[in-house]
């Protein structure tokens, strides 16, 4: 049996140093059907441990009658874990936050809260209805554990607890010791457990995780917000901004230097609010987590890492609102949270950055999990966009040296001719001078043994290792290399553009494949699977015996082998149409009525509405799950929008200025949907980066409709 354990600096699998990589997905949020998909999706892009929320409300919304079945079936959800080849951590609450209604207590749990039972303490009668709970998820996970031999290594214990509610001091600490306790004697017995370390949050005995976002959706103003700490390479580890709407004074409660620097919550993305609508992009998170790494961070664990959509309630919805106490409103259904994997299941910017580091930790993060970081200089303010942000992070032989030129919603100075420095025992490593501009961010390897070879240093990224310390080496960048070897020993390199690295995928086979494409690739079954268009391209290195199963060889590139594959004969259609008069009005009510009756209310309050309805028509149609979707992309203008199917609300969405996906594969294929769209004002307290055109004082429209193809 595998055993993990820690020390003060990092992470630690069979005794050796292990720099994991973990990603959020709630099974709960999304189609039960396509979760080994998405499961071989997130391992693709390099996540080794999968974290989800247990949320009570999901599997008790009624008292004493548990639903373990279809989305909510955990069970088949950490087998499938098991199956694809990824750990799992259990966050087992049980509150939980995770933008649910009441935070994730059913609202019988609440209510025993207001008649006198002190929720989130060691109140006999709270923890009886913790036991009862907890009981009922060992019976689903039993033999699932590490020491069965499953995949359920860590669980986590209740979440920003003594910041976001609970208790702080001695009392907090017992209730976290206290839940420890009971999860042990259920059963609930892993290696690891955890606990959210920031804003002054008590761990008990857990081992502190902390966090970091690129905005603050929940910060209650509506301009812009100052510059964000988290593009300052720094040893400070907590995140002010994160529930900063609660102002809990207080840093951490843990001694830091007793702990590895562990997150769990660094933004895959961002849930926008009502009333606050920030866009997470690729570079938002690529230079976040470059950041991290650059500070000393061992393990980068993202929230969220899957998007999805909030299931279907019997006596309620299940978001956080305003109505259940919270200060922010959040769409009913939609969990997209511009994540890495979005709420279908499609490829984002943000994915491909986060793939950069994870592909880099899963060859190279053995040897810099140990390494501990210098910081030049150490006192850089966020608002500063006149110095270049560096570190090395290193040992006595070797290392990396990270600048950070980026800062969200700033634009940055340019420097030319920096010259980077290695530190070791014997003194320092000096690199070619280069030009930083504006906007970007890295690091840079010296002394970096890549089999019998060594490398000096080089003005290149490392990505990967094929076949083997003495196979290839990947490196990208889109600067002059300028590789330097000790000895004159070289590695093989293959060199790819900045570009071409995030689009790249290491596949192992009969032997390990890289492979350049746009959309998603992963082995299944002995084979590749890739995801792409009517009209697929791919890049392969090295060359395979037989051409990857439904393409055909077009040709090199350099040292790729160029296949591509056709599709003929499928494609969708869509057309939309306005209602407007009584027909509008009439469709209106008729929507909306049915819309409470299912449970659902109007997020937009009484302002103006259009109404579309848009037809589909098909070439061929398969199940979603055979490998076949098609995307719906609505562009619209306005406060936000619904989407209903057969009169019933499938999704909504406060508007962003972004085009918003709906698959309809996960639909089955709809012939019809209708869309309401909500007008937007000039004057609505609301907080948007990019405004549409407004008309007359408003916007209120579905602009565009577009239809793309994927198959697998």
């Amino acid at each position: 049996m595998t055993e993990y354990t820690y020390n003060s600096d990092y992470l630690m699998r069979d005794g050796k140093p292990w720099f994991p990589v973990m990603g959020e997905m709630h099974f709960t949020r999304y189609n039960e059907a396509l979760w080994e998909e998405s499961l071989r999706k997130m391992k693709a892009g390099g996540v080794t441990i999968v974290s989800t929320y247990m949320i009570w409300i999901h599997h008790e919304e009624e008292e004493g009658v548990f639903d373990f079945s279809g989305c909510r079936n955990v069970r088949k959800f950490v087998e499938l874990c098991e199956k694809v080849g990824l750990q799992v951590c259990l966050r087992l609450g049980p509150w939980v936050h995770g933008e649910v209604r009441n935070g994730g207590f059913p609202d019988w749990v609440v209510k025993k809260g207001e008649e006198g039972i002190e929720l989130r303490s060691n109140d006999e009668a709270y923890m009886a209805l913790v036991r009862r709970y907890w009981s009922r998820i060992y019976e689903q996970v039993e033999g699932l554990m590490l020491k069965d031999g499953g995949p359920v290594i860590a669980m986590q214990l209740e979440n920003e607890y003594g910041h976001v509610g609970g208790f702080r001091g001695e009392k907090g600490e017992a209730h976290m010791r206290g839940l420890m306790a009971l999860a042990k004697e259920l059963g609930l017995e892993v290696p690891i457990y955890t606990a959210t370390g920031w804003g002054g949050a008590v761990i008990g005995d857990c081992i502190p995780v902390m966090g970091g976002y690129c905005e603050a959706p929940w910060e209650q103003s509506f301009e812009e917000i100052s510059a964000n700490t988290n593009y300052v390479i720094s040893h400070v580890r907590n995140d002010a901004l994160i529930a900063c709407d609660h102002h809990v004074e207080g840093a951490v409660t843990f001694d830091e230097s007793a702990f590895p620097y562990l997150t769990a919550e660094l933004g895959g993305g961002m849930q926008v609010t009502s009333h606050r609508r920030p866009v997470a992009t690729g570079p938002d998170i690529g230079a976040m987590s470059t950041t991290k790494l650059a500070s000393g961070v061992a393990l980068l664990g993202y929230y969220m890492y899957h998007g999805g959509s909030n299931p279907k309630g019997k006596l309620s919805t299940m978001q956080e609102s305003r109505g259940t106490g919270y200060l922010n409103d959040l769409p009913e259904i939609n969990y997209d949270f511009n994540a890495p994997v979005r709420q279908y299941g499609t490829i984002s910017d943000n994915y491909k950055e986060i793939k950069l580091l994870a592909a880099f930790l899963k060859d190279f993060g053995e040897d810099m999990a140990p390494m501990k970081s210098e910081i030049f200089p150490e006192d850089v303010k966020p608002e500063d966009t006149h110095t270049l942000r560096t570190s090395c992070r290193h040992d006595d032989t070797h290392g990396y040296v990270f600048f950070n030129n980026y800062q969200r919603r700033r634009t940055m100075d340019d420097h030319q001719g920096v010259v980077f420095k290695g530190l070791t025992a014997a003194g320092e490593v000096v690199f070619p001078a280069v030009d930083i501009v504006g906007g970007t961010y890295g690091f840079f390897p010296y002394h970096m043994r890549m089999g019998s070879a060594v490398l000096v240093s080089a003005l290149a990224t490392p990505f990967c290792r094929l076949n083997g310390e003495e196979g290839t080496y990947v490196f990208y960048g889109d600067y002059a290399p300028r590789y330097l070897w000790q000895d004159g020993k070289e590695a093989d390199v293959l060199h790819l553009t900045r570009e071409q690295a995030l689009n790249a995928w290491k596949v192992a086979l009969d032997q390990d494949y890289l492979v350049i494409s746009d959309n998603y690739v992963w082995e299944e079954n002995g084979g590749l699977a890739v995801t792409g268009n009517a009209h697929t391209r791919i890049l392969m290195y090295p060359e395979p015996v037989k051409a990857p199963a439904g393409f055909g060889k077009a040709g090199t590139e350099g040292r790729f082998v160029v296949y591509e594959r056709e599709i003929i004969g499928k494609g969708t259609e869509a057309e939309y149409r306005e209602l407007s008069g009584s027909a509008a009005e009439a469709r209106r009510r008729e929507l909306f009525g049915r819309a409470a009756e299912d449970g659902f209310q109007r997020i937009f309050g009484d302002a103006d509405t259009s109404v579309y309805e848009i037809t589909l028509s098909y070439s061929g149609k398969e199940e979603r799950s055979s490998g076949r979707d098609t995307l719906l992309w609505l562009d619209y203008a306005g406060i936000g929008m619904e989407v209903f199917l057969d009169g019933q609300k499938i999704n909504d969405h406060f508007y962003t200025g972004q085009k918003v996906p709906v698959s309809l594969g996960y639909f089955g294929f709809p012939e019809k949907l209708e869309v309401v769209v909500s007008g937007l004002k000039e004057d609505d307290k609301v907080f948007i980066e990019s405004w549409p055109e407004m008309k007359g004082g408003k916007a209120c429209s579905l602009d565009r409709v577009e239809v793309t193809e994927e198959y697998r």
